[in-house]
């Protein structure tokens, strides 16, 4: 995380404030997610330089250069397409050209290039999306905010045992935006 100036995926007028353990809005209803919670999430998902990762809300862009910075196959999907191209934009001018940015409904994934060893969701669905547990490799695990409710959210570490069946563990209690797109939450 020191390599990956956080000021750069702020807004210029929070500057000032982008190396605080807090969430900050970025416009459009969302946040880049205080460090403490990108760092967690990211640990918790164990990826190494082999590693194909799936982040659902790329939101600025922050969380995707750090998942860049352990491996070089990030694929991050974005709901709200004026943000996911102004992110590809600042993205690109900081030298992350090694990131797969496309704007669509984060629970659809990205089927086409899955199965995924670790998929990170920085949005919060009310449960999690059947379509993301199917694009996640035997062996594989996600790091995902779940609740309707912001005041009684979980982080949970979802893993897909060799045999494909599912466990889940309670990591922490969280405040996420929403998960939002066309399917019904």
């Amino acid at each position: 995380m020191r390599d990956v100036p956080r000021h750069w995926f702020v807004p210029d007028y929070l500057e000032h404030r982008a190396y605080e353990d807090d969430a900050l809005p970025i416009g459009g209803g969302q946040t880049i997610s205080q460090p403490y919670i990108v760092a967690l999430m990211t640990e918790s998902l164990k990826i190494s330089s082999a590693s194909k990762v799936l982040e659902i809300g790329t939101g600025s862009g922050y969380q995707a250069a750090v998942l860049s910075e352990l491996t070089p196959s990030v694929f991050s999907v974005e709901v709200l397409a004026d943000l996911a191209a102004r992110t590809r934009v600042v993205l690109e001018a900081r030298g992350y050209r090694g990131i797969s940015l496309r704007s669509g409904d984060g629970r659809e994934g990205w089927p086409e290039h899955a199965p995924f060893d670790a998929i990170l969701v920085a949005a919060a669905p009310r449960s999690i999306p059947l379509e993301l547990l199917e694009q996640l490799k035997l062996g594989g695990r996600m790091s995902i905010p779940v609740g309707a409710d912001p005041e009684r959210q979980w982080l949970l570490l979802v893993q897909k045992e060799v045999d494909g069946s599912i466990t889940e563990d309670r990591i922490a209690p969280v405040r996420f935006v929403g998960m939002t797109g066309a399917a019904p939450d």
